[in-house]
């Protein structure tokens, strides 16, 4: 969970509950006693009020008219939209990477990659947090603000789905070594500067995600 040591009231809250929604511990559907929540976590209610908020903004908190709130809930249509929007725009962001990439942008992307693990688990948090950072680091070389914002706002909102693909069928040896090769084809044609194979690399990548097995799990519970 959040180190709360290194962190304001403001974003321990925000982290902690963001956290416990990403695992599952505040399930979907859920209304948040606001109160006790902030008992909880040993903050006042402004803090806690202000982390509901933004988790709002992201998508993984409602906030009715009356200020309710509870977590939001999982559908294999948001499932799809948020696949259909990454098919489209992960591959333009690689494409852009492999175009106007600097020497920053590829050490950056070589750390990245350096520190990406295998998913071993349904809550493993750090390997997730891994992954995001290696994405980040190719939507940042694209040097496109707004495609660079829009894709950093749907990744939580991603990541629950990616953890209802987890969940569903664990990643085999095979996934794993596919997903290893997949991230380096991506990161060898970004450095390269080859637009085309960047760009098709991460289509495959997005095409065989997580994202896309979660569609088919909550298909299948619906």
């Amino acid at each position: 969970m959040a180190d709360r040591r290194a962190l304001t009231k403001n974003a321990y809250a925000y982290e902690e509950v963001r956290q416990r929604i990403l695992i599952g511990a505040l399930e979907p559907g859920r209304i948040l006693a606001q109160s006790q929540l902030a008992e909880e976590l040993g903050v006042s209610l402004t803090p806690m009020r202000e982390a509901l908020r933004r988790l709002d903004a992201e998508g993984l908190v409602f906030i009715d008219a009356h200020r309710n709130a509870r977590v939001a809930t999982l559908s294999a249509a948001e499932a799809r939209h948020l696949f259909e929007v990454r098919e489209r725009m992960d591959p333009m962001a690689a494409a852009l990477a492999a175009e106007r990439r600097t020497p920053e942008d590829i050490a950056r992307l070589e750390a990245a990659a350096r520190h990406l693990n295998p998913l071993e688990g349904e809550l493993d948090l750090r390997s997730l947090a891994a992954h995001r950072e290696f994405h980040r680091a190719i939507y940042t070389a694209s040097h496109n603000e707004l495609l660079i914002n829009v894709l950093e706002g749907l990744w939580d909102k991603a990541d629950r789905y990616r953890l209802v693909g987890l969940q569903s069928r664990k990643d085999s040896a095979a996934d794993r070594q596919r997903v290893d090769k997949e991230h380096r084809q991506i990161m060898e044609a970004v450095i390269a500067g080859n637009a085309t194979a960047a760009e098709k690399a991460m289509l495959e990548h997005v095409q065989k995600s997580l994202g896309r097995r979660a569609i088919d799990e909550l298909e299948a519970r619906s």
